[in-house]
């Protein structure tokens, strides 16, 4: 039997059913009675015969069927089912695109927020969106190798953030391991990476020695500017607590019969 020509199937008429013109080895164009063109692959796979699309006529050449008959044939001489083999590459990528390192990083805030502070959460939420989504947010997890991450961690570091740039690295090797927990990656690349990255320098915080408080305490009580800056640093000297305690602080918090300031579990 002649194979097909590019000018043969050109000149392939629509008729009153559907038309299957041969070019050998299980190759079809099927000639539907609107006018369109599909080429299949015929097959017999366990003794059933089946069949394969393998696109549309002009959108596949006739050489591109070619090479896709050729695919296809070798997976039935290794004993693959084309069709079955096509489902499987297709639930694959679906899964894939479900579960990306944005998508898997979102679940494992949801899971874990319940123990966090609200703050806390928008911290990490927001050093994800910012410093790793925009490069990794989209490719699937189990695809993330361990330069791809230390790529990503480097820009952060060169901007000076050796401290950030760390806490990103255990952040991510958290997220990861969720992954591998449930089922959607395979491994921890995050763990490959120890000692990658530079150590921040720890410095402490400026302080004011003992014998320097009486000047500092002389000159907020002369302090000119607003009242309610002043009293809240004296009332932060006075308690000792957080910033974000103090300026977050509500009336109900306050027991005066007491004399007693209690923080909610969020703050």
């Amino acid at each position: 039997m002649p194979k097909l020509t590019n000018i043969a199937i050109k000149r392939a008429k629509a008729g009153k059913s559907i038309q299957k013109l041969s070019d050998g080895d299980g190759l079809v164009l099927l000639v539907y009675p609107n006018g369109s063109k599909y080429w299949a692959f015929r097959y017999r796979f366990l003794g059933k015969e089946k069949s394969l699309s393998l696109g549309v006529y002009p959108e596949v050449s006739l050489s591109e069927a070619r090479s896709k008959l050729v695919a296809a044939r070798k997976l039935v001489s290794n004993g693959q089912d084309p069709s079955e083999a096509r489902k499987a590459a297709r639930r694959q990528a679906t899964m894939s695109a479900e579960n990306t390192f944005e998508a898997i990083a979102r679940e494992w805030i949801a899971a874990r927020r319940t123990g966090w502070v609200p703050r806390y959460t928008k911290y990490v939420t927001r050093r994800l969106e910012c410093d790793l989504f925009p490069a990794l947010g989209s490719r699937p997890i189990k695809d993330i190798t361990s330069p791809d991450l230390l790529s990503v961690l480097r820009a952060i570091e060169m901007r000076g953030a050796l401290d950030l740039a760390n806490r990103a690295l255990q952040c991510c090797g958290q997220i990861f391991m969720y992954g591998i927990a449930t089922g959607r990656a395979e491994r921890n690349p995050a763990s490959d990476l120890k000692g990658a990255l530079k150590t921040p320098v720890k410095r402490h915080f400026a302080h004011l020695k003992a014998a320097e408080l009486p000047e500092f305490m002389a000159k907020l009580k002369a302090y000119t500017g607003h009242p309610q800056t002043r009293l809240a640093v004296t009332l932060l000297m006075l308690t000792f607590v957080r910033t974000t305690e103090l300026r977050g602080a509500t009336w109900d918090e306050i027991d005066f019969e007491e004399a007693e300031w209690k923080f909610p579990p969020s703050a």
